[in-house]
C-alpha cells in the first residue's frame, strides 16, 4: 500500500512532467483558477449592479450585445482556432497574416455597425440604442487588433500566460464597470465597461505576447487561413441564430423589464456552463490537436469528460429546482424571482450545450469545423421556426423551451458526426450514466415527497434543504457511476 509520502511524490512527478497529459493537468489548474476568479468577479458584479440599475438597463444592453454578436459572428474567420490547429501556426508569416485579416475584418464590421445603429434604434423604438451601440461595440475593434502571438502561447499549451491575459483583462473590465456604475448610475456604465474590457485585453496582449505587424502578407499563410475560414464560414452566425434569437424576439414582443429579468436569470444558469465550456475547450483543443488521428485516445478522453459533466449536472438541476426562486430573489432582488421558470429550463440547456461542446472541440481540433455546420444549421432552423409562437403563447418561458428542443436535436445530429469521424459510440458508455441519473432522480423524488412534511420554511431552509439534497445526489450518483466503471474495467481486464 502506498504511503501518504509516496502519493505526494507521485502527484509532484505528474505535475512536473513534460508529456501531453501532464501539460493539460498543469494548464487546467491555471485556466481553472483564472476562470473561477473571473466568474466570481462577474457574478459579484451582477449582484451589485442589479441593486443599482433597473432591469430595463439589462434588457437594452442585451439587445446591444446581441447586435454585436450578430455582426461579429457573421464574418467569423476563426483566427485563434486556425493558429492552434495548423502546424505552421507559430511562424511569423502566419501570425502576421492572421493579424491583418483579423484587424481589417474588425474595421469593416464596426463601420457597418456605426452606419446601421440608427436603424436598429428605430426598429426597437429606443433612440438611445444608436449611441450605446457605437460606444459599446468599439470592443470589436479592440478584439480584432489584439496580438495573435497570444494564440501561439495557447497552441504551445502555455496556459499560465493565457490565463493571466484572458482573465486578468476580464477582471479589470469588471472592476471598471462597477466603478462606473457608482459614478454614473445608468446604462452607460455597462456600455463603457464592456468596451474597456476589450481595450485592456488588446493592450495586455502586446505586453505579454509582443508582436509588431509587418506590411507584407504571405500568400501561402493567408491561403491556409482562408481555407480554414471557409470550413467555418457561417457557423458562428448560425450558432448566433440559435443562441440570440430569443433576445431579438423578446426585445420586440415583451417589455425591456421582462427582457432584463429573463437575461439575468438565464445568465445565472450560464455561469457554470460558460466556465466549463471555456476551461475544457482551452485545454482539450490543443490536446486533441496534438493527438491528431489517435481516435482511441480521443474517444476515451471524450467519454471521461462527458461522464464528469453528467455526474455534475443532476445535482445542479436538483439544487436549482429546490432553491431557484430563493436564489434569484436573494441575489438580485424580489423582481427577479419571475425568472424562475426560464432559469430551470436554462440549466437543462446548459448541460446539453456543454456536453455538445466537447464533440465540437474534437471536430475543430481535427481541422474539420464544417462537420459541425449541420448541427448548428439545424439548431438555428428549429429555433427560428419555434421562437415566435413559443414566446407568443408562453412568454419568456417559451423562449427557453424553443431553445431546449433545438439543442436536443442538435446534440443528436452531433453524435452522428463524431461517430462517423472517430467511431465514438455513446452506447458503450451510456449505461452507467443512465444508472447514475436514475439514482440521483430517486434522491430528488424522495426529497420532494418529504419536504411538505417538514415544519421548517423560509429562504434559509430552502437553501439548506436544496444544498443537502443536491450534495447527497452527487455523492450517491458518483459512487454508482464509478463502481459501474470499475466493474467494466475489471471485466475488460479478465
Amino acid at each position: 500500500m502506498l504511503t501518504i509520502r509516496n502519493r505526494i511524490d507521485q502527484i509532484r512527478a505528474y505535475v512536473r512532467g513534460g508529456h501531453l497529459r501532464e501539460k493539460a493537468f498543469r494548464g487546467g489548474a491555471w485556466l481553472g483558477l483564472g476562470s473561477v476568479s473571473a466568474q466570481v468577479f462577474r457574478f459579484g458584479r451582477n449582484i451589485l449592479l442589479t441593486r443599482l440599475l433597473a432591469p430595463e438597463s439589462f434588457g437594452v444592453m442585451a439587445i446591444v450585445l446581441s447586435i454585436s454578436s450578430m455582426m461579429d459572428t457573421f464574418t467569423e474567420i476563426g483566427i485563434k482556432e486556425a493558429i492552434i490547429q495548423n502546424a505552421k501556426g507559430h511562424e511569423d508569416e502566419y501570425i502576421n497574416s492572421a493579424w491583418w485579416l483579423s484587424f481589417v475584418r474588425s474595421v469593416v464590421i464596426y463601420g457597418l455597425i456605426f452606419s446601421f445603429a440608427p436603424r436598429v434604434a428605430v426598429f426597437y423604438h429606443n433612440s438611445q440604442l444608436t449611441s450605446l451601440m457605437r460606444i459599446a461595440l468599439l470592443s470589436i475593434l479592440f478584439n480584432g487588433a489584439m496580438s495573435p502571438a497570444a494564440f501561439v502561447t495557447l497552441k504551445g499549451m502555455n496556459f499560465k500566460k493565457w490565463a493571466v491575459l484572458q482573465y486578468g483583462s476580464s477582471i479589470s473590465g469588471t472592476l471598471l464597470t462597477i466603478g462606473l456604475t457608482f459614478l454614473l448610475r445608468n446604462i452607460w456604465a455597462l456600455a463603457i465597461g464592456f468596451a474597456a474590457e476589450y481595450a485592456v485585453l488588446c493592450v495586455a496582449s502586446y505586453v505579454l505576447c509582443p508582436f509588431r505587424p509587418k506590411y507584407a502578407i504571405s500568400r501561402g499563410a493567408a491561403g491556409d487561413l482562408l481555407r480554414f475560414s471557409k470550413g467555418i464560414f457561417g457557423l458562428s452566425f448560425l450558432n448566433l441564430l440559435f443562441s440570440r434569437t430569443d433576445v431579438f424576439v423578446l426585445g420586440k414582443l415583451t417589455s425591456a423589464e421582462q427582457l432584463g429579468v429573463y437575461t439575468i436569470a438565464t445568465n445565472l444558469a450560464q455561469v457554470p456552463a460558460s466556465f466549463m465550456m471555456n476551461w475544457l475547450a482551452q485545454i482539450l483543443m490543443p490536446m486533441f490537436s496534438h493527438l491528431k488521428e489517435d481516435y482511441g485516445r480521443i474517444n476515451d478522453t471524450l467519454a471521461k469528460v462527458t461522464s464528469m459533466i453528467a455526474i455534475l449536472f443532476m445535482p445542479a438541476f436538483i439544487f436549482v429546482v429546490l432553491t431557484g426562486r430563493t436564489l434569484l430573489s436573494g441575489l438580485y432582488g424580489g423582481r427577479y424571482a419571475a425568472g424562475f421558470a426560464p432559469f430551470v429550463v436554462a440549466i437543462l440547456i446548459a448541460f446539453i450545450n456543454v456536453a455538445n461542446g466537447q464533440i465540437t472541440t474534437v471536430l475543430y481540433a481535427a481541422g474539420k469545423p464544417q462537420l459541425h455546420r449541420l448541427c448548428v444549421a439545424i439548431m438555428a432552423a428549429v429555433m427560428a421556426a419555434l421562437i415566435y409562437p413559443a414566446v407568443h403563447y408562453w412568454g419568456t418561458l417559451g423562449a427557453q423551451l424553443a431553445a431546449l428542443v433545438a439543442i436536443v436535436i442538435g446534440y443528436a445530429v452531433q453524435m452522428g458526426q463524431i461517430k462517423s469521424l472517430t467511431g465514438f459510440r455513446f452506447s458503450q458508455y451510456g449505461k452507467r450514466f443512465a444508472i447514475g441519473f436514475a439514482v440521483a432522480l430517486c434522491v430528488f423524488g424522495l426529497a420532494m415527497v418529504a419536504r411538505p412534511s417538514l415544519e421548517f420554511h423560509g429562504p434559509l431552509f430552502s437553501l439548506i434543504y436544496g444544498t443537502s439534497t443536491a450534495a447527497l445526489a452527487l455523492v450517491v450518483s458518483a459512487f454508482v457511476v464509478f463502481r459501474e466503471t470499475r466493474k467494466n474495467i475489471d471485466v475488460a481486464a479478465a
